[in-house]
């Protein structure tokens, strides 16, 4: 088996993205609250904090910040694609396929992971994970995506409504 290099620091934090296997699949969007749930009991059994966090069809970004003595962020990925098929084998519709091994066809077997290094790379991935429904084409405007802790970020007034665009939208047949 191949030996990935990972940045390992506890403490810090990390951006993920978790695949699915089939690209042309939309199980989280499908199944969202399955997921939610697997991210909320990964996160009892092995805490960290969720700062910023999107959900599209076939994919999902996240940063996730881990525990001051803390640098294991791949026994949280593993929990959380575990847990999610866990979930959805209760779902008759989910087509849930398991190889020979046990396996199944629902996650790609590895993830990406970034370490974040300073509050600038932090911002640009709190920016790149708002966006990414837009840049996907499921969405015009940043807001109009549900599943996306951008809604969060205006509700504490980090962002405004109309972030990255939108504003004119809003205006746009006003005067008609």
């Amino acid at each position: 088996m191949v030996n990935y290099r990972r940045a390992r620091v506890p403490g810090v934090c990390y951006f993920l993205t978790l695949t699915l296997k089939d690209r042309r699949r939309d199980l989280l969007v499908r199944y969202q609250d399955e997921l939610r749930l697997s991210l909320r009991q990964t996160m009892a059994r092995l805490p960290f904090r969720l700062p910023a966090a999107v959900i599209l069809p076939d994919h999902l970004h996240m940063l996730i910040e881990l525990p001051a003595a803390d640098s294991d962020f791949s026994s949280r990925v593993r929990r959380l694609k575990s847990g999610f098929v866990s979930l959805l084998r209760e779902r008759p519709g989910a087509g849930l396929v398991f190889n020979s091994k046990g396996e199944s066809n629902v996650w790609q077997p590895r993830f990406w992971e970034h370490m974040i290094r300073d509050d600038r790379d932090y911002a640009a991935h709190v920016d790149y994970i708002h966006f990414n429904p837009v840049k996907h084409g499921l969405v015009s405007v940043v807001r109009d995506w549900p599943l996306s802790s951008f809604h969060r970020f205006v509700e504490q007034g980090l962002l405004p409504p109309d972030w990255a665009g939108g504003a004119e939208t809003d205006v746009v047949g006003a005067g008609e």
